[in-house]
């Protein structure tokens, strides 16, 4: 679980990123999780679109996306969406640290 603190690094990061997923007219489908699993292994940090011609609202789109990868929900905005999963054996990105009162 991402503190608010990590959450807001990570929005600032995603700034910088390109959109590397879109969600288009077939939803969320075996490809696009497949592509977002790959991209989030490869990256940790993820920017992802989705068309208005997608049945599924953005909302639902990231929070399914999310579940499916087991990756975090950054943030959403617009039609965009930013996940997080880190890496656990090639780590590229150094969270800030999670402090005593948020600590699980």
């Amino acid at each position: 679980m991402l503190t608010s603190k990590q959450r807001s690094f990570l929005k600032s990061l995603a700034q910088n990123e390109d959109t590397i997923i879109t969600v288009g007219k077939n939803g969320v489908n075996d490809e696009v999780i497949y592509s977002t699993a790959c991209a989030l292994a490869a990256r940790e940090l993820i920017k992802g679109k989705v068309l208005e011609t997608s049945p599924e609202p953005l909302g639902d789109v990231a929070a399914k996306l999310s579940e499916k990868t087991r990756s975090e929900l950054v943030h959403t905005i617009g039609g965009k969406f930013v996940l997080y999963k880190r890496n656990h054996k090639n780590p590229k990105i150094e969270l800030p640290k999670k402090g005593k009162t948020h600590e699980e």
